[in-house]
């Protein structure tokens, strides 16, 4: 099976939610440049939804973003899984598979993406378990910087800061990031960090795609990553900051809930879109 053809750079992408199916695929062809969905939420659906996916997934360019792997978790990886995963991959021709820097199983499912303890231990843990996944897979995988609400205990391990710990994981798993810079600014309040000194930190060289969405306001000093309302002004001016600092890629508006009248969605795609063209000097030269 021929790969399938990596994402433009300058391409503006909507989560695939079966709450705007309908109205997916009753756009028009360039409303937005791919979809990205959870293959766990797809695989092996059949009837009515599984041929809406099919014919989607035709039509437009589709990224996966996993949600169960659990890379750092202690469990073993579930490697039937992460086959089944590949040959839906490989079927549906996705050029990009993501999934999150964090743990979500212990004897079961925990339905919830937790967070690891920035050490040297959990560094080399989850690496491993990148690697040991991009070889089953056959491909280079990216991880997304997650948000969280606490930081776990080193129970006498010596403690890295966040971007340390991200950088060194990419390094040593030799894997992409996707780099999500609503979960930069949520974090960046909540503990206490500067927002744009931690983008500039990131690897240029290794981001594969943004994620922008929206969050709640619970406290002026703390917010909670949401997926459910607009994205805000303070997260479009890190996108465009991204743009600016580590060029332009591949970005989803994610939106999980709370769904506005669809053509607000698209508005915030192009807003997406117009950054792109502000952040892209080709571009600009051109038009």
């Amino acid at each position: 099976m021929r790969p399938a053809p990596p994402l433009p750079e300058a391409s503006a992408g909507l989560g695939l939610r079966r709450g705007l199916l309908s109205a997916l695929q009753a756009a028009d062809r360039g409303t937005f440049d791919f979809l990205e969905c959870a293959p766990e939420n797809w695989i092996g659906v059949g009837g009515r939804l599984g041929a809406a996916f099919d014919a989607l997934a035709e039509r437009h360019p589709v990224t996966c973003h996993g949600l169960s792997l659990s890379l750092g978790g202690a469990a073993p990886l579930d490697e039937t899984f992460i086959a089944r995963v590949g040959r839906f991959l490989d079927h549906h021709r996705v050029p990009l598979y993501s999934e999150h820097l964090s743990w979500c199983s212990d004897d079961g499912h925990l339905y919830d993406l937790l967070p690891l303890p920035f050490t040297e231990e959990a560094v080399e843990h989850v690496s491993a378990r990148i690697r040991r996944v991009q070889d089953l897979l056959g491909r280079r995988i990216a991880i997304e910087n997650v948000s969280y609400y606490a930081a776990l205990p080193a129970a006498g391990h010596a403690t890295l800061d966040e971007a340390t710990f991200v950088n060194a994981v990419l390094e040593r798993a030799d894997c992409g990031l996707l780099l999500d810079v609503n979960n930069i600014h949520v974090n960046a309040t909540n503990h206490r960090y500067d927002a744009m000194a931690f983008l500039r930190r990131m690897p240029s060289e290794r981001i594969a795609c943004y994620h922008v969405a929206g969050h709640h306001d619970e406290a002026a000093d703390l917010k909670v990553d949401t997926h459910g309302a607009a994205v805000r002004d303070s997260v479009w001016d890190l996108l465009a900051e991204a743009y600016r600092v580590h060029g332009v890629r591949p970005t989803l508006l994610e939106r999980d809930f709370n769904f506005p009248p669809f053509e607000q969605l698209l508005g915030e795609v192009d807003g997406i879109r117009r950054l792109q063209q502000a952040g892209d000097p080709a571009r600009q030269a051109h038009g």
